[in-house]
C-alpha cells in the first residue's frame, strides 16, 4: 500500500476548511471542491488566513 500524499475535501465551508487546514500543516497537498469556485476562493481565503495568522502573531511578539 502507498503513502498518502495528497487529500480531497468536498466542501470548503466550516468543516471542509479546518479539514483542509490541519491536512496542509501536517505536509499533504490538499484539493478542495465546492459547488462553485466563488466558495472555493473564499474557502482558499480562510485556510490562508488560519495558517498565517499564529505567524504574523509570533513576528509582532518577537523580542525587540
Amino acid at each position: 500500500m502507498g503513502k498518502i500524499e495528497t487529500v480531497g475535501i468536498i466542501g470548503s465551508g466550516q468543516m471542509g476548511g479546518g479539514i483542509a487546514h490541519v491536512s496542509a500543516l501536517a505536509g499533504y497537498k490538499v484539493l478542495l471542491y465546492d459547488v462553485s469556485p466563488d466558495r472555493i476562493q473564499a474557502g482558499i481565503a480562510t485556510v490562508s488566513g488560519n495558517i498565517e495568522r499564529p505567524l504574523s502573531k509570533q513576528k509582532s511578539c518577537a523580542p525587540a
